[in-house]
């Protein structure tokens, strides 16, 4: 059994990659997963059956290997998490685990604060990614659908929200690039617009949600070869919440969230809505895009410009199988490591 040999403990994290990547068993017995993001990869939206919340990673985890019982998740994502909550209190955890396998799914939450950066996020996420993918880990990202779209927000106050995911989805395309991850685009995906598919709150998935997103993940996975198992099924353990539910959801937990972002978004998102509007009048919509554009480059451009060359991108958005095989025998990196395990599995 290939058991966790890092250190023991929470370590501090650290933001300095480290110079190269980690050495993993080559056939592992079993088969690490650490799932590091906020409430979406927490599980929020998929109570599970004992309690607490269960959510895609766990149904994706079920179908990495051929045979059950042989991949470990360790999930140390947090609901309300920033992406400098995800480098600062999460990859050192996650790094402890020796993962073969690491989904970065992060920023959300950043949109959603009046004192959103597109920098410092960008910075973030670069740290986490690079840092994952330099210990050897197979990294899995995603863009995702704005939050003023789901929330069904008016035009003025919806599109300064548009514009900030859009942002934080270009950054986490280039680095998806950048570090070879396997990507997944679900900004407009078609089950995005399914009302059954979205919790209450409609900012996370409900169980289906949640199983549809984990199959798409698999897919990507099994795409690459990273992935041996049966995809995770679609049907519910149990009925979909009612309306009942869903009100006593919001009448407990839910008001507490609207509350948060009351003192926090709302006055900021407000003063985004005016200057929206005065825009509009003028016709000159056009210049805050172009705004949020060079913002974002300007974002990109200050992170590492080019990565080692261990980790350089292909023309392509997703990496082509027949490079791994170019990289060192001394180093058994974790794509590697996966396909060997779900051949033994398998076998």
């Amino acid at each position: 059994m290939c058991a966790p040999d890092g250190p023991s403990g929470r370590p501090a994290a650290q933001r300095p990659r480290p110079p190269g990547p980690a050495a993993v068993d080559c056939s592992p017995q079993v088969l690490r997963f650490a799932a590091l993001g906020d409430s979406l990869s927490e599980g929020m939206g998929d109570p599970a059956p004992g309690g607490g919340w269960r959510g895609w990673a766990v149904h994706l985890a079920g179908g990495l290997a051929a045979r059950p019982g042989v991949v470990e998740l360790v999930n140390v994502s947090r609901s309300g998490a920033l992406s400098t909550d995800v480098v600062d209190g999460q990859l050192a955890a996650a790094r402890a685990a020796r993962p073969h396998l690491a989904s970065v799914v992060a920023g959300a939450n950043d949109t959603l604060r009046a004192a959103f950066d597109i920098r410092r996020v960008a910075e973030a996420l670069d740290t986490v990614i690079g840092t994952l993918r330099a210990d050897g880990a197979v990294v899995l990202t995603a863009c995702l659908p704005d939050p003023g779209r789901m929330l069904g927000l008016p035009a003025p106050l919806a599109r300064p929200l548009a514009r900030r995911m859009r942002a934080v989805n270009t950054v986490v395309h280039t680095l998806s690039r950048r570090y070879e991850a396997v990507h997944v685009h679900l900004a407009d995906h078609s089950w995005v617009e399914e009302r059954a598919a979205w919790s209450v709150d409609r900012l996370h998935p409900s169980e289906l949600g949640h199983r549809l997103l984990a199959r798409e993940f698999h897919a990507a996975l099994t795409a690459h070869g990273l992935a041996t198992g049966h995809p995770p099924v679609e049907a519910l353990d149990g009925p979909p919440p009612s309306l009942l539910s869903g009100a006593w959801w919001m009448a407990t937990r839910g008001t507490r969230w609207v509350a948060d972002r009351c003192t926090d978004l709302l006055p900021d998102l407000l003063k985004l809505a005016a200057v929206e509007c005065r825009y509009a009048v003028l016709g000159t919509g056009h210049q805050l895009d172009a705004r949020d554009r060079l913002e974002t480059r300007a974002a990109l451009a200050a992170i590492t410009p080019e990565p080692t060359a261990a980790h350089r991108p292909h023309e392509t958005d997703h990496a082509d199988q027949a490079h791994y095989a170019d990289r060192p025998d001394q180093t058994c990196h974790a794509d590697r490591a996966i396909q060997a395990n779900g051949a033994t599995m398998a076998g």
